[in-house]
């Protein structure tokens, strides 16, 4: 099965991210949220569905100082976690 994930708005807004960060952070976003799909797929009514207007993923506990790559890899994991409550 081939799988593509497209974010068209990721807002960090106070997140210790610079502008030129933001594309790294989606990237990495994007990476994990491939590779937890294709590892965990999605429920039968999530499929059916589609598209997802918004996820609320929930508060995330952020370092003051932490890679675009991690912050990126931990966001898509509460979106993640937002989809599958999504049901």
């Amino acid at each position: 099965m081939k799988m593509h994930v497209h974010i068209e708005r990721l807002v960090l807004e106070g997140l210790p991210v610079s502008s030129h960060d933001g594309p790294r952070v989606q990237a990495a976003v994007t990476a994990e949220l491939e590779r937890l799909i294709g590892a965990h797929g999605f429920s039968h009514e999530l499929r059916a569905a589609g598209a997802v207007p918004a996820v609320g993923a929930g508060a995330l506990k952020i370092a003051e100082r932490t890679s675009p790559r991690r912050l990126g890899t931990q966001i898509a994991r509460a979106v993640y976690g937002g989809l599958s409550r999504a049901e």
